[in-house]
């Protein structure tokens, strides 16, 4: 009897405390977009755009479409040359020497549940040649299910791909970079974002699409220059952010489209290394690597051998030297 008292008790503190932990996320949802504020429209500017200072090298046009959520939009741009539509139907048409018409169907605020109608509106005509897909941080802040958003991403890249458009889509960002979201919300976000970046991938993949892991790749100049990398919402890209994303979507553009003229695409990782990088045993060997220096420069003979050893090192850790942007990310 006193064991089943002592239990009864353990359960209604442990849902005690996950209803104050859920309570507290909650109050810091609505005070992060409070800070944020309401969302606003970019500008837009579809259209047709020529390679640079020259004229066409042929009549045929390429149909670029972008599908998503305000990041596809632009949603911080102050000017209609900072869109990522237009810096890749720009990029892309210097990369071919052909004229792209860009086609923007995203929508600011829209979730996965939406990109079935966008896909069906970039579909209505004459199908575009290559499609880019941004989508995911609402997903996140909505909270829906990582498996159904994943789905509803490869149901969408199926589509395109049966009308024969190439697909690049870039994954969910990295939340966990963004300052007005207080913590422990941000650590939640965090996990949660990478954790859907890796689901997209796979169903992109598999639906014949291309994934390009926006986390991995920008996450650490979001984390270490906010001030530069983020527009003034501190949610949104900046102009600087915009053109940073677009640097690594157009790549995996032209190579889709088979008119890639630059060096070798890196081979899209099965499993963020920027989540691996945050995993508690990785933040704690980054600790460990710390204590070890310490004491191999106050002259410790055991910390100083296990340094030359290798016996921890952690991606650009050796010799218990850490980088400060390491330092950083353990303590975040």
């Amino acid at each position: 009897m006193a064991r089943t008292r002592t239990m009864s008790l353990a359960a209604a503190l442990t849902a005690s405390s996950a209803g104050t932990a859920y309570g507290l996320l909650v109050e810091q949802s609505k005070w992060a977009r409070k800070a944020i504020g309401p969302p606003t429209q970019p500008p837009r500017a579809d259209g047709l755009y020529y390679p640079h200072a020259a004229a066409p090298a042929s009549s045929a046009e390429l149909t670029l479409a972008l599908i998503g959520d305000s990041t596809a939009a632009g949603l911080g741009c102050e000017r209609a040359e900072e869109l990522p539509g237009v810096l890749l139907a720009r990029g892309l048409a210097e990369e071919t020497g052909q004229a792209v018409r860009l086609h923007t169907y995203a929508v600011v605020g829209a979730t996965s549940k939406t990109l079935d109608e966008q896909v069906s509106g970039a579909l209505v005509e004459r199908p575009p040649d290559a499609a880019v897909i941004l989508i995911g941080a609402n997903d996140v802040t909505a909270k829906l299910s990582i498996a159904g958003s994943a789905a509803r991403l490869g149901a969408a890249v199926v589509s395109l791909r049966g009308r024969g458009t190439v697909v690049v889509v870039g994954t969910c960002p990295d939340l966990g970079a963004v300052r007005p979201i207080p913590q422990p919300l941000r650590s939640v976000a965090r996990s949660w974002s990478l954790r859907l970046a890796r689901a997209q991938g796979e169903q992109v993949r598999a639906a014949g699409g291309h994934a390009v892991a926006l986390a991995d790749l920008l996450s650490p100049e979001f984390l270490t220059r906010p001030e530069l990398f983020f527009s003034t919402d501190q949610f949104h890209p900046s102009a600087a952010g915009y053109e940073a994303a677009s640097a690594v979507l157009l790549p995996a553009v032209c190579a889709a489209l088979g008119v890639w003229g630059g060096g070798p695409l890196a081979v899209p990782p099965l499993r963020s290394a920027t989540a691996e990088a945050r995993r508690p045993t990785a933040r704690l060997t980054a600790a460990l690597n710390r204590e070890l220096n310490q004491r191999a420069r106050a002259g410790g003979r055991w910390a100083t051998q296990l340094l030359r050893k290798g016996d921890v090192r952690r991606g650009n850790v050796h010799r218990g030297n850490v980088h400060r942007a390491d330092v950083r990310r353990a303590r975040d």
